[in-house]
């Protein structure tokens, strides 16, 4: 199911239609039907899409109910807080800060985590609740605990998870810290991105817990990892099980400098130096491309300077201000023009990856995992000892 809505029968149409597509299994069914997504979205929603992280305008269910229960029993996220509580009015913010997830995420997530009964599972990124009362009505209120960073948004998770009828414990602090007291889990389940797994959730887990979380490269991209943890809590490892765009936790947000700040006062080229690439920056653009990309080559972002009929400049930046790259896309090129400057030389490293990637049969994300330690995070290909090459 792509989107699809099922206002008419509500809760048991969307239900029944998760259950077609396989998104809902069997297991998760009662829970699913036991804690209606409803009781945790608020009057004021901006409805997201299926396949992308666009958002419509803004919906009150006090103005009007009618199109507020459709994006409710729509397989869409949900809007709920931008710019972490800063933004005013009903138009868009700049970054969307807090969200009720797409149900086919959430229910995918929630089978990655195989839950046993008796299991205790933390949660990392409470929003809206939904997630926590799903776990709490399967497992039972004492074996969840959920940790919310912004203390409004968790206060309101308290109100919509009593008004379920579930206590699950909501904790404001960092999720990147965990929480010990409720340590050992047996699962750990984060709802916003990462572009590291934290120490202390190692630390936290029970020996052969399961990790599921959100893993974004600062490059762009991002697949849903699921980790076991080793007996002692010194490692984690296992592979990406799909595609996935959540919010960034905030403790791991990355600041991007402007452009202005490589030339240094120069104007553009600067020092930068010239060539061509047979290689357009059209195929490196796409959401599972800039994942690969961003394995291979930390510490690199990109941006777009975007002009008529589809041509746009790709800038390429290293965190460390210290290099910078473009490379001009038009359509119907053959080769296209760069320009590199600083010590690495970002278009290369770039263009490297993407190489790699497309002479081992372009492999998609079920051939990715991820090796965690306290000291470093290892990306491979099909097995642990095949990492991938880093070009920093």
């Amino acid at each position: 199911m792509t989107g699809e809505t099922h206002e008419e029968a509500g809760l048991q149409g969307l239900a029944s239609a998760l259950v077609a597509s396989g998104a809902l299994s069997s297991d998760w069914l009662p829970s699913f039907k036991a804690v209606p997504r409803e009781l945790f979205i608020p009057d004021r929603i901006w409805p997201g899409i299926a396949d992308g992280t666009r958002q419509n305008p803004a919906v009150y269910r006090s103005k009007d109910p009618r199109a507020w229960q459709r994006a409710v029993y729509s397989d869409i996220p949900l809007t709920t807080q931008w710019d972490d509580g800063d933004h005013e009015g009903d138009g868009l913010g700049t970054t969307p800060s807090s969200s009720n997830s797409m149900p086919t995420m959430v229910l995918s997530m929630l089978r990655d985590l195989d839950v046993r009964p008796g299991d205790r599972v933390l949660e990392i990124g409470t929003g809206t609740g939904w997630n926590a009362g799903l776990l709490a009505h399967r497992l039972g209120n004492p074996n969840v605990v959920s940790v919310e960073y912004d203390p409004d948004v968790a206060r309101t998770a308290r109100e919509n998870l009593d008004r379920a009828g579930l206590a699950p414990t909501v904790v404001e602090g960092d999720g990147q810290a965990g929480w010990s007291q409720g340590a050992p889990y047996d699962r750990i389940i984060a709802t916003c991105s990462l572009l590291e797994i934290p120490a202390a959730w190692l630390e936290q887990s029970a020996p052969g817990a399961v990790i599921v979380a959100p893993f974004g490269t600062e490059y762009g991209g991002e697949q849903i990892a699921r980790l076991t943890v080793n007996d002692d809590g010194t490692s984690a490892t296992g592979r990406f099980t799909g595609g996935s765009a959540f919010m960034r936790l905030r403790q791991q947000r990355t600041a991007r400098p402007l452009f202005d700040e490589y030339l240094h006062g120069v104007p553009w080229p600067a020092d930068g130096v010239r060539t061509m690439t047979a290689l357009s920056p059209w195929d490196t653009g796409k959401w599972f491309q800039q994942f690969v990309i961003g394995l291979a080559v930390p510490g690199a972002f990109w941006r777009a300077k975007r002009y008529d009929n589809d041509a746009y400049t790709l800038w390429l930046h290293s965190r460390d201000k210290k290099s910078w790259a473009s490379a001009d896309y038009e359509r119907d090129r053959a080769e296209y023009e760069v320009y590199q400057c600083g010590p690495r030389n970002l278009w290369d490293e770039v263009e490297a990856a993407y190489r790699w990637w497309d002479d081992h049969g372009r492999p998609g994300h079920d051939r990715f995992g991820l090796t965690v330690t306290p000291e470093r995070h290892t990306a491979w290909l099909d097995i642990p000892d095949n990492p991938v090459p880093t070009r920093d």
